[in-house]
């Protein structure tokens, strides 16, 4: 029986393709045929004859090998993972009408594969779009209502990257209904194993808007549990490294992470995108200038944490500056060169009221009484050029003054001082600090030398802010700051002056605010970042978490973050939600047993004083286990995690051990449930919580 004509004045549909798998397989294996054939092209570069010098050479050789590992396929990554078929060409000027109307016969359909990469054959015709690119962007925004120039949108579904399935949307066909992508939910809800994989097969329009903003203004985003807000920030750096990859490549980008086990878990996100220049460090690691051996109590890591303490370090640091109280006097040859105590007073107090760095200032000092010299010289009818106000400012004269007016400043030496001498801080924080504050940060015993000291987090980034003070931080392209509502102001500010001339993508939810200094507006922590512009964005759609626990995980917001929206769970999977007493760990074990039988990865989230217990729990029964960060072992599918590191790590099951502990763990009740909340939402399929003691009033 034959197929009837396919007339495209008749249906705007591309005509029907007998055995659309097989095609699309043949194109997959073709494509990863081209990447193959790109990445032997550039291993085959003879470079030896094209660089001046070794230096070129090194630099050249590097950025081949980066190229190289960009170009990499990996096996079980789809290489592409949907199409659009256009109307007409893509940005084609037509003057019938918008987007979506019925093409001319001599139209022909534009038939694009969106990828993770770009991928072109031997003729640079492109077999895959990345998925950055402009013509990519109606795969994740087009709808019915607005199709954006698309006749059609497949979906591909995988399977240890072979495709085994396809889903076809008619954007432009008024007769089918919209309706749910299974391929999505099916996407959406597969399994967690080992570390976060990136969603860009998922992107969501709300979180595309996102990602695809500009490069230019500071983005902060306000995310429940489960909404992508992660995700949305790494995706939003490869998209701003494809659209702005010279100027980023001069400037550089950050992710930082409010963990060690944290960066370890999304590490894998922008190399499966091609993306491995992107550094990723902790703010402990930002401010590492000395070894953080001690430890503070919330008392006083709040006071060290408050944004007045910046005035505090800038009030001591200046405090160095003493008034010239007599002339330089500068002997050349048979002449003496007089510069009043006058004439220096006021080139001080010039360069004090430019309010630049105080290093900066002091190496302009002495070319500044040099400059003075020099005007006498040329009154006296000598012609001196910049060689001799070099030289003068380099005269031992000179330099003796510039001592004694504008030292050095040690910076850990000066936050050693302010947190050892009493009388010290008293004098810099007067009508900043109150006496109980400074009675808080003054150490009880005092300290015999920088490597003596005990500095604690908080005592670095003091530190860090009294280097900015001597000498500018140097300032990347863009900085992304993920779970941002735990950050101190003085932890803003130190992140703020690594993008000072730059952007910022800004993380978080402040319901999950775990720290006693927790950020209570995203308007005042973007005001200590330097970024009073920012636009703050709300993701309420919730991916992850299932209807059921994000319901139970809600009645805590009342209690922790007024008036913030619930996440709303768009998952069809309602998962699998039980709140079971228990006698003993024993119970808890056989909760991680049950649990492990499904697909996927189990967390196992306590208090962190009940890990131990646990431990020997699971070790007595024969079950292993891994600590977070190690979730790389497909063997070995549970992981127990101290509810201190479980902010932002997620697992398809979850056993919650003992909610009313986590809440004891903390030092006071609000922070206790802050960190309840945030141990209930880290399950994508499924939650047991087992208790012995009452639950926690809130969760009634």
């Amino acid at each position: 029986m034959s197929t009837p004509a396919h007339d495209p004045l008749a249906d705007p549909r591309p005509a029907p393709d007998p055995d659309p798998l097989s095609r699309e397989r043949a194109h997959l294996a073709q494509s990863r045929a081209a990447l193959r054939a790109m990445r032997e092209d550039v291993e085959s570069l003879d470079i030896s004859d094209v660089t001046a010098n070794w230096v070129n050479a090194e630099v050249l050789a590097r950025q081949i090998e980066e190229r190289i590992k960009a170009l990499a396929d990996l096996s079980d990554t789809p290489l592409f993972f949907g199409r659009l078929d256009y109307l007409h060409a893509p940005g084609a000027d037509r003057a019938e009408g918008a987007y979506g109307e019925r093409p001319r016969p001599e139209d022909a359909y534009q038939t694009l594969h969106i990828g993770r990469r770009h991928v072109h054959d031997q003729d640079g015709d492109p077999m895959v779009i990345d998925w950055r690119a402009p013509v990519s962007q109606p795969f994740y925004q087009a709808s019915k209502k607005d199709p954006m120039g698309i006749a059609l949108r497949r979906r591909f579904g995988y399977t240890r990257g072979d495709i085994t399935a396809y889903e076809d949307e008619h954007l432009s066909d008024p007769a089918e209904a919209a309706r749910t992508s299974k391929l999505l939910q099916q996407e959406i809800e597969r399994p967690r194993v080992g570390p976060m994989r990136d969603i860009v097969a998922t992107i969501q329009p709300e979180q595309d808007e996102i990602v695809r903003s500009g490069l230019g203004g500071t983005v902060c985003v306000q995310g429940g549990p489960g909404t992508g807000k992660t995700a949305v920030g790494l995706h939003r750096v490869a998209y701003l490294l494809y659209a702005h990859r010279e100027r980023l490549a001069r400037t550089g980008t950050l992710v930082i992470g409010p963990n060690r086990s944290f960066l370890h878990y999304i590490e894998q996100v922008l190399p499966a995108l091609g993306e491995l220049t992107v550094r990723q460090a902790t703010v402990d690691d930002l401010v590492a200038h000395v070894e953080l051996t001690g430890t503070d109590d919330a008392a006083a890591a709040i006071v060290k944490g408050d944004a007045r303490m910046a005035e505090v370090l800038r009030r001591a640091v200046y405090a160095h500056v003493t008034p010239p109280t007599e002339p330089v006097v500068v002997v050349r040859g048979s002449r003496r060169w007089r510069v009043a105590a006058y004439e220096l007073e006021d080139i001080v107090r010039e360069l004090l009221d430019r309010g630049i760095r105080y290093g900066a200032a002091r190496e302009a000092l002495p070319q500044r009484i040099a400059h003075a010299v020099l005007v006498q010289m040329e009154r006296s009818g000598e012609a001196p050029d910049d060689r001799v106000q070099d030289s003068v400012a380099r005269n031992a004269a000179v330099k003796a003054a510039v001592k004694r007016i504008w030292p050095p400043v040690d910076p850990a030496k000066l936050v050693l001082r302010l947190l050892t001498d009493a009388d010290y801080l008293a004098e810099h924080s007067a009508g900043i600090l109150d006496e109980d504050e400074q009675k808080t940060i003054v150490w009880a015993k005092p300290v015999r030398g920088v490597k003596a000291a005990k500095w604690s987090a908080a005592d670095a980034v003091l530190i860090d802010e009294t280097m900015d003070l001597v000498q500018r931080t140097h300032s990347l392209g863009h900085v992304v700051l993920d779970e941002a509502q735990d950050l101190s102001p003085m932890q803003y500010r130190a992140v703020g002056r690594r993008c000072s001339t730059g952007s910022a993508t800004v993380l978080g939810d402040l319901a999950q605010g775990t720290t006693p200094w927790a950020t209570r507006s995203w308007a005042e922590a973007l005001s200590h970042l330097g970024k009073p512009d920012g636009v703050v964005e709300e993701l309420t759609a919730g991916f992850r978490v299932p209807t059921d626990v994000i319901t139970y995980a809600s009645r805590l917001l009342p209690h922790i973050a007024p008036g913030l929206a619930p996440v709303a769970s768009v998952r069809e999977n309602p998962g699998f939600f039980a709140v079971r007493p228990v006698t003993g760990t024993a119970e808890v074990v056989a909760a991680c047993e049950e649990l492990l039988r499904n697909e996927g990865s189990t967390g196992l989230i306590a208090a962190d004083a009940r890990v131990p217990a646990l431990t020997a729990a699971l070790t007595a029964a024969g079950i292993g286990h891994l600590t977070p960060g190690e979730e790389t072992t497909a063997e070995t599918r549970l992981t127990l995690v101290p509810a201190s590191l479980a902010k932002g790590l997620e697992y398809d099951y979850v056993v919650l051990d003992e909610p009313q502990a986590v809440v004891d763990g903390e030092p006071d009740e609000r922070t206790g449930l802050r960190r309840l909340y945030v141990a209930l939402t880290r399950a994508v399929s499924g939650l047991i919580v087992t208790h012995a003691a009452p639950l926690p009033a809130q969760l009634a």
